[in-house]
């Protein structure tokens, strides 16, 4: 029997899982090589070194051997063995004898015994494989060893286990509801952009997709214009003594892309705050330009690991909603909860409506005296008082410059996603001698506040497709409007309709193609454009139309004029939904 609180259960019934698979993968492949198999919070997986990729047909049989064990009910017993033993008992395998390597001299080895089935293991595990409840196996992925592309490429098995059948059902449910919410599937299906090998992991972006990312920046670019930001352009490319400066040669280089020009070392920029304190210290600075803000969409590059790259939510090139506030310390304070303002207010607009705060505090390797560090909190912790929203504090996870707060959302499937954040920072003004002149005539030192909004604009695409399942909102969607004729003797009077349209500044288009209605009423649908306006005799007639939402409603006998300004204060709006405005307006 399982005793245990539910995540300690579930987490030992997936790890066990692991175990399990394992075994049957080595019973049914004699040449697989072990590597790591841990359980994970949504499952648990485990890697192999194989002469051939899996297939879904190997997967099948898998899965059904693992039944069988499990019925068996086979006994997980934990042995002890000295390092020595542990080399000469897995000399054969070189991914755990790496492991075992690694270990003190005097280390007792742990492992675990299912039957005849041995394997490098802490634990820990249900008492027996009959406890491991209702599981599956889900995918076959590639996986570098230890997310190294630098080592050899080993083949990942992807499985779930739960207590029950009922909720492995549920979870198979929303795994499926996430796949047709992928925003890789739906990217291609509405046409927004593609990844090519010959620019890994780096989106080129199409028409309809430059649409959509153009609208997100001049979104923020209002905010910014309320908000007091100045917006800058910097360089692409630094030399790399810029890079030794701000300390990201020491602590980032693994992650940048450098290369020699001229015999000189240069950096592609993976971040814009060295930049930006190059900008400030450019000139004197005096008490009366703070809080000076510096935003910047300029391009950055990050040398991630092609197994951790996905889409657009992890990428090698993207750009951020970046900026950098330099202010005093008595500024701390409100320049935060200005900024946290202006968060909630786009995420509000976006339909986030879950925000989960978390405060990170100071390091044991940090850099600033302790009292600047006591304020620093203390200044986050009250902000996030004031608003009233319920965080979460972790002691330890600061920046070695400073506290931060990272913002979380849910997205419609309950997902969380880190979009969000604002440092602070106290050792770059240091590093750059950045000062102002205060009041009396005195060089006094900035603080520096990092903070972006939605993040990467590449990622947060990704993560909003997802969460409204490509419908986006009217005045983000690359084509709004979709004017349909049923025959082609409707054509003129649609085109009318078209040129009223563009005169009011709504991206449409007529859908002139030779084919039924309803196919064309389907493929507006499949690129999610938000309102179809359908020509027919009777509309023609009329000198009216038929506005038909995606979602399958229509109101008819609208005029062009009634349809123009219905539109219009939908985009302006920013509403979600016409029918709002249609409710409004009675």
């Amino acid at each position: 029997m399982v005793v245990g609180s539910d995540l300690d259960v579930r987490h030992r019934m997936r790890h066990s899982a692991a175990h399990v698979l394992a075994d049957v993968v080595c019973e049914m492949f004699p040449e697989a090589k072990l590597a790591i198999g841990p359980a994970t919070e949504q499952g648990f997986y485990y890697d192999f070194q194989v002469s051939n990729p899996f297939t879904p047909e190997d997967l099948e049989l898998i899965e059904s051997r693992m039944t069988q064990k499990i019925e068996d009910n086979l006994v997980f017993e934990k042995q002890l063995i000295s390092r020595q033993e542990a080399i000469q008992m897995f000399s054969a395998n070189p991914f755990k004898s790496e492991i075992i390597e690694r270990l003190d001299e005097e280390a007792e080895v742990s492992l675990y015994k299912h039957g005849t089935f041995v394997d490098l293991c802490q634990g820990p595990h249900v008492a027996s494989t009959g406890d491991i409840g209702a599981f599956k196996l889900l995918d076959i992925a590639g996986a570098y060893w230890r997310g190294d592309e630098r080592n050899p490429m080993l083949q990942r098995i992807y499985g779930t286990a739960f207590g029950s059948n009922e909720e492995l059902n549920d979870y198979l449910e929303a795994i499926e509801l996430a796949r047709t919410r992928d925003h890789r599937r739906i990217g291609r299906e509405m046409g927004l952009y593609f990844i090519d090998p010959v620019a890994p992991a780096s989106p080129f972006f199409l028409p309809n997709g430059t649409i959509v990312y153009n609208l997100l920046v001049d979104y923020v670019r209002s905010l910014y214009l309320t908000h007091g930001y100045q917006e800058v352009r910097t360089p692409q490319l630094f030399s790399t003594d810029l890079w030794k400066k701000s300390g990201h040669y020491d602590h980032y280089m693994d992650s940048m892309y450098v290369l020699e020009i001229d015999d000189r070392e240069f950096g592609v920029k993976p971040m814009n705050c060295p930049a930006h304190a190059m900008i400030y210290a450019s000139q004197r600075r005096s008490y009366r330009e703070l809080p000076m803000r510096l935003a910047d969409f300029g391009m950055l590059h990050r040398r991630e690991r092609s197994g951790v790259t996905h889409g657009l939510t992890r990428v090698r090139t993207f750009s951020q909603d970046d900026a950098h506030i330099f202010c005093s310390e008595d500024q701390i304070g409100q320049e935060v909860s200005n900024f946290i303002a202006m968060l909630l207010e786009a995420y509000e607009g976006f339909g986030f409506t879950k925000i989960s705060p978390i405060l990170s505090l100071r390091p044991g390797d940090r850099v600033g005296s302790d009292l600047l560090w006591n304020r620093a909190e203390q200044e986050l912790t009250d902000v996030l008082g004031e608003i009233g929203l319920a965080y979460e504090s972790v002691d330890g996870e600061g920046a070695f410059y400073g506290p931060k707060i990272d913002f979380f959302v849910s997205d419609a499937l309950g997902r969380e996603w880190q979009l969000g954040t604002i440092q602070l920072d106290f050792s770059l003004p240091e590093r750059f001698d950045l000062n102002f002149v205060d009041q009396e005539g005195n060089q006094q030192r900035p603080v520096v506040i990092h903070r972006a909004m939605l993040g990467s604009l590449e990622r947060f695409l990704g993560v909003f497709i997802e969460h409204c399942g490509g419908a986006l909102p009217m005045w983000l969607a690359p084509m709004q409007v979709m004017i349909i004729p049923i025959a082609d003797r409707h054509i003129e009077y649609c085109s009318e309709i078209l040129d009223f349209l563009h005169f009011q500044g709504i991206r449409a288009d007529i859908d002139a193609r030779n084919d039924r209605m309803a196919a064309k009423i389907r493929d507006a649908q499949i690129l999610k454009t938000p309102y179809m306006i359908v020509i027919g005799d009777r509309e023609m007639e009329q000198n009216q139309a038929t506005l038909r939402f995606r979602t399958g409603e229509s109101v008819s006998a609208l005029s062009k004029e009634e349809i123009g300004a219905l539109l219009l204060e939908t985009a302006s709006s920013r509403s979600w939904d016409l029918g709002q405005i249609l409710a409004k307006n009675g």
